[in-house]
């Protein structure tokens, strides 16, 4: 009987009617692949998840709802000032309405919003399985939702801030704002700027490192480079921001004196800082706009982007030229004409790069066959709305009518072309473009174009009446004004204009009701518009794994140039090889989450590693940090010391390996020297995604330092003795000998990095705690020193800049060791071996950084002085 059915079941294999044994085994191994990256179900699933798909969703949900009160903010601002003499809102009302507004779209709606379409596109358009760290994503989200919380709980205590996005000093400082208003912002926005500086390495990993075959950097899509342009600014960028509201918090809570003129501070430190930050920032948002138009004129021209080449060293060079900007801000504050001349051209010179893209969009629509769909439209008013932008922007480089127009309506209204012109419209043609690919279900294309027609419209009533009152003399930030100015009309029509535009996003907010949450819009297909880039080559939505078989790229634009994605160009020798990994990995392993390691150059195949699956870990931590800011924000010292030890725990919790890697169940059963599809599993160096986030952690580490030396001297320069009197040359002597522990240190970690590749497990184990005593008596030393120094933080702003970078070498120092004993526990365990030694390598690169960084605070701290002495 037995034998029998297994000859009928033969037959009915051989006749197609069913699969064959290999087909079963393929589709048993697709299921097995599919329950591998499918997160768990329910609440607890909920918060545990670390998918692309639904944290983006969330991250772009909240961002969104942000956006939306924003804007009920700017209503009630535009309402107050369309007649004279309003009293709908009073000043401090009118105050907290304009620092929420400004604050809450720069820096948590556009940006958050750029990272949440990068995070959903940048894997499907590179080829990727997901991005490189998943618990970093859903940690992005959690902390950046816990600081927009913890902003607007500012309501809850009736301690709105008052002092505009910018929270320029002395208004900010605990003399001229007390209360907890600027603490909330302060300690609100340094939650969402350790998302921005965690997505911004993640992202830079993602597009170097986890590229399909073939892609080299030069088929790289153009927004896969404004990604990556940006992602470098915002370590460049946010890193000046955290320095500048830590050192305006401390001035704050310990009373230091950074801003304070009478001790020795200066608060154009502040503009300084803050507009390192500031000016990039636009264009940190500007960026992937652009390369999200870069993505939507072709795909709507049917053609190829005109200029590729150059539109991608274009957003490079204006991602630099933005960081020689910031003193565009600052002409009224009596810097050196000299000086600002240089800034001056460099406003100008901008122009030239963002030129360049906008000729290549003409070229292209010019070139090719538009298809007038929302999101070109979008893409359209764009390009028109940011010309007028960028035009104001060349007046305004100008000094002597910088002059003229600085805080008048006139630099409102630039501001907001560039911004909202130039940003939120990109933004809207991304939704357009993208939504039915996330969540499979089409816009409505009528309702779209009428989304359209009165955001434009309302976006040009609303703004362009501000550069005519400006001229007028109106100055930004007054609440009310008196009638007979001139001021009447055009703020009545920007009045009218804000009304149509938030009558546009609400039928934005209808459309999208309509056509996904009631399900109205049309299913679309996997391409619906025609692309010829890889975001579209998945499923609709793109499935748990994003490609099961990864693909092989040969051209710019592969759904239009290459007849397969799984197999490379025919004359390029390594096509065999990719082709056999790619179709290798479709199969095994599919007991874990396995991405390819691509080099950064060529995207040549160099490893497979493994990718974090659900844990809980990202939310405790983001819950961790929030209590750390929310007990400094209300002087519990109870609760910050839980949350300092509550911070340790998430840290061991998060680095601790995963049960399959402990067990080293990675490679397939026999494979004893750890490869699959001739591939290593266990890598190091840079072949490594873990290595580049350390390298770029270092980075941030070495940006936030330079910002602590540039105050240092920049109060320095401004002083007439230095230290003050009262302050003696501080020994150097003590110190030098101290840094010869921590150069100890670092030289035993490396030495058992050293030793764990031969094997060596006793002097990986001795090594790495010779380097973890060593780091301890040198924290135990620094720790004694500032106290026994007798230098004062609160008396002047030298004690400040000193104690504040031995405070920052302090918690440098302590973070390697607490990283270095997590390591130590694991050699312990003897999780290390000659192939597995990525942490240590990790932990031996960070510690160099600790005493690289000390060196230089040595020679500030220490050198200096006796240097001024001489010269």
């Amino acid at each position: 009987m037995i034998r029998q059915l297994k000859q009928v079941v033969r037959r009915l294999r051989e006749l197609g009617m069913l699969p064959s044994e290999r087909q079963a085994a393929k589709a048993a191994q697709r299921d097995a692949l599919e329950r591998t990256w499918h997160d768990p179900d329910g609440l607890y699933g909920w918060f545990i998840t670390v998918q692309n798909g639904p944290v983006v969703n969330r991250y772009m949900s909240a961002a969104f709802a942000l956006f939306l009160l924003s804007g009920i903010e700017t209503l009630m601002i535009r309402t107050q000032l369309a007649v004279p003499d309003n009293r709908f809102v009073g000043p401090s009302h009118y105050n907290q309405l304009f620092t929420m507004h400004g604050s809450i779209m720069m820096f948590l709606v556009t940006v958050p919003l750029m990272e949440g379409f990068a995070s959903f596109a940048l894997p499907v358009l590179l080829g990727a399985r997901e991005l490189p760290f998943p618990r970093m994503t859903a940690f992005g989200f959690w902390t950046f939702l816990f600081g927009a919380v913890l902003l607007y709980s500012s309501r809850l205590f009736h301690q709105v801030p008052e002092v505009g996005w910018t929270a320029y000093v002395p208004l900010a400082s605990a003399e001229y704002s007390p209360g907890l208003g600027v603490d909330f912002w302060l300690l609100g926005l340094s939650v969402a700027e350790v998302a921005a500086l965690g997505a911004g390495i993640e992202l830079i990993i993602a597009t170097l490192k986890l590229r399909a075959p073939g892609m080299t950097l030069g088929r790289m899509p153009i927004y896969a480079w404004s990604i990556l342009v940006t992602a470098y600014a915002m370590l460049f960028a946010f890193t000046p921001l955290l320095v500048s509201t830590t050192l305006l918090e401390l001035d704050r809570k310990l009373g230091m004196r950074f801003f304070d003129p009478n001790a020795g501070g200066d608060p154009l430190l502040w503009q300084h800082l803050f507009w390192i930050f500031g000016h990039p920032d636009v264009y940190i948002q500007f960026l992937p706009a652009v390369g999200i138009v870069s993505l939507v004129v072709p795909a709507f021209a049917r053609r190829p982007l005109v200029g590729h080449g150059l539109v991608a060293a274009a957003l490079a060079a204006t991602a630099i030229i933005s960081f020689g900007l910031w003193v565009h801000h600052m002409f009224t504050a009596g810097l050196s004409v000299l000086g600002m001349s240089f800034f001056a051209a460099a406003s100008m010179a901008i122009a030239i790069p963002a030129g360049i893209q906008v000729l290549s969009w003409i070229a292209t629509l010019w070139k090719g066959r538009p298809v007038f769909t929302t999101s070109l439209l979008f893409a359209l008013g764009f390009i028109v709305t940011f010309a007028v932008g960028g035009v104001t922007g060349v007046m305004v480089a100008a000094i002597p009518f910088d002059w003229q127009v600085h805080d008048t309506h006139f630099v409102v209204g630039h501001f907001h072309y560039v911004l909202v012109g130039g940003v939120i419209f990109p933004i809207f043609a991304g939704f357009y473009y993208w939504v039915p690919k996330m969540v499979g279900r089409l816009l409505s294309e009528r309702l779209g174009k009428w989304n359209f027609w009165l955001m434009f419209a309302g976006f040009q009533l609303a703004f362009f009446p501000m550069h005519i009152s400006g001229l007028l003399g109106m100055p930004r930030r007054i609440y009310t004004y008196p009638a007979g100015l001139g001021w009447e009309l055009p703020n009545l029509i920007s009045t009218a204009g804000a009304y149509t535009l938030g009558i546009g996003a609400a039928l934005f907010v209808w459309n999208v009701a309509w056509s996904i949450v009631l399900g109205r819009g049309a299913r679309p297909d996997d391409n619906p518009w025609g692309a010829g880039t890889m975001d579209w080559a998945t499923s609709t939505p793109p499935p748990d794994e994003g490609y099961r078989v990864i693909p092989v790229v040969s051209s710019r634009y592969p759904l239009w140039e290459q007849a397969r994605l799984d197999a490379g160009d025919p004359h390029d020798p390594q096509a065999l090889r990719h082709e056999r990994i790619v179709r290798g990995l479709a199969e095994s392993p599919a007991g874990w989450r396995a991405q390819l390691v691509t080099s950064v150059l060529t995207a040549e195949p160099q490893a497979i590693v493994l990718l974090s699956g659900p844990s809980i870990w990202p939310l405790i931590a983001a819950i961790v940090l929030t209590l750390n800011f929310v007990a400094t924000l209300f002087d519990i010292y109870w609760l910050l010391a839980l949350s300092v030890l509550g911070t340790i725990g998430a840290t061991i919790g998060w680095l601790w390996p995963s049960k399959q890697d402990r067990e080293r169940r990675l490679v397939d059963e026999g494979a004893g020297d750890a490869r699959l599809h001739g591939l290593p599993v266990y890598t190091s160096g840079t072949s490594a995604p873990a290595w580049w986030t350390m390298a770029h952690i270092i980075l941030v580490v070495a940006v936030a330092t330079a910002c602590l030396v540039m105050s240092y001297y920049y109060l320095q320069a401004g002083a007439t003795a230095w230290p003050p009197p009262g302050y003696d040359v501080p020994d150097f002597v003590v110190p030098g000998a101290a840094s010869l522990l921590l150069l100890a240190g670092t030289l035993a970690v490396w030495w058992a990095e050293r030793r764990v590749r031969r094997g060596a497990q006793a002097q990986l184990k001795l090594g790495l705690a010779v380097a973890g005593a060593a780091g301890a008596a040198f924290l135990a030393w620094l720790i004694l020193e500032m106290m026994r120094s007798g230098i004062s933080a609160s008396a002047h702003a030298y004690g400040s800049a000193v104690m504040t970078l031995l405070g920052y070498q302090a918690v440098l120092v302590l973070a390697g060791l607490l990283v270095l004993g997590v390591v130590l526990l694991q050699a312990l365990l003897g999780y290390f071996d000659a192939r597995r030694f990525l942490a240590v390598q990790n932990t031996a690169m960070y510690y160099t950084a600790v005493a690289v960084n000390w060196l230089v605070v040595f020679g500030v701290v220490y050198g200096s002085p006796y240097l001024s002495l001489v010269f």
